[in-house]
């Protein structure tokens, strides 16, 4: 009698056991699925209608090819050749197509499945779907090589400008270093709005030209956006000719004004013109002074050409650029 009542007590041990499994198998998020050794698909479980989009009475009976592209259907032959030799399979990661014909990226998990006399004779298959994992991977080493590249430009563009830096005293050198520095800082924050697609050339001019928006600026153009590279370089530009007109032209005389117009045109170049006027008369100096050079070695970095006229009203400076 007790002999019976335990083969009933394990019977149902073994039935409740043989539950909780179907119930994990049949709520879990991964596809789980098996098959047996000729790759025909015995139980499909709802992850794996989730992920591949065939309910189970499309997918059983159905070869497990059906939900592996064209391209990569030796895969499956070597895996059930791996199979038959008693390997189990981790983590594979590969490509497999839902039913309406999208790729996706899983994770394969493989392992034999023997019968009571220790044969094999099938296979269960766990798939993750890792796509927006592999995105969000491939994002990131993106973003870090694009972080690389724009902080290896900006420090190529520090260095420029400090290596050109001169002056009369340590103070004055220490000033115009942190001018510099802080027109490509002010540049940057507007990368930040657009993701670092680029700067409007119109914000670019407001915010370098900020400082003496109470004296005679007029300023006109199109909507631009410029690339970092090229947005650099104008903020750059047009904080040395600034500090310039500041210093000894049109900004420096209380009836002096300073016009910056600029044009796009189809063929991709950009026409930038500076012009002041009701300043000191313009004289052209003896010898390139640092933000000339920093103005030409910018412009000219990328292609770009530029005109220095020195008139009697004033200074006109023209650049293009391709953009």
């Amino acid at each position: 009698m007790t002999r019976k009542s335990d083969f009933k007590n394990a019977l149902r041990e073994s039935e409740q056991r043989l539950r909780w499994l179907a119930s994990i198998v049949e709520s879990s998020d991964d596809a789980i699925v098996s098959k047996n050794l000729d790759g025909i698909i015995l139980s499909w479980n709802r992850g794996a209608e989730r992920i591949f989009g065939y309910s189970p009475s499309e997918a059983i009976g159905q070869p497990i090819t059906l939900v592996i592209p064209e391209d990569r259907q030796s895969e499956e032959r070597e895996i059930l050749t791996r199979i038959r030799r008693g390997e189990r399979i981790d983590h594979f990661e590969t490509v497999r197509q839902t039913k309406h014909g999208s790729l996706i990226v899983v994770s394969l998990t493989v392992s034999p499945v023997k019968d009571s006399s220790g044969k094999i004779v099938g296979a269960s298959k766990i798939a993750r779907d890792i796509t927006e994992q592999k995105k969000n991977q491939e994002m990131i080493t993106t973003l870090a090589r694009e972080a690389e590249h724009r902080s290896k430009n900006m420090l190529a563009s520090v260095l420029a400008a400090v290596n050109l830096s001169q002056s009369s005293s340590p103070e004055d050198l220490k000033q115009a270093i942190v001018g510099r520095i802080e027109a490509l800082a002010r540049v940057c924050s507007l990368f930040v709005a657009t993701r670092w697609i680029g700067a409007d050339l119109s914000a670019i001019a407001e915010q370098e030209l900020a400082p003496y928006s109470g004296k005679g600026l007029l300023m006109d153009g199109p909507h631009i956006v410029l690339e970092p590279g090229v947005a650099q370089a104008i903020a750059m530009t047009l904080h040395e000719l600034a500090t310039n007109a500041a210093k000894y032209g049109a900004l420096s005389q209380s009836n002096g004004q300073v016009r910056l117009q600029w044009s796009h045109e189809a063929r991709g170049q950009l026409d930038l013109r500076w012009t002041e006027t009701g300043g000191p008369a313009a004289q052209e100096p003896t010898r390139k002074g640092v933000g000339g050079r920093i103005i030409e070695g910018m412009i000219t970095q990328l292609k770009g050409k530029v005109h220095f006229d020195w008139r009697k009203d004033g200074l006109v400076c023209e650049i293009t650029l391709p953009v």
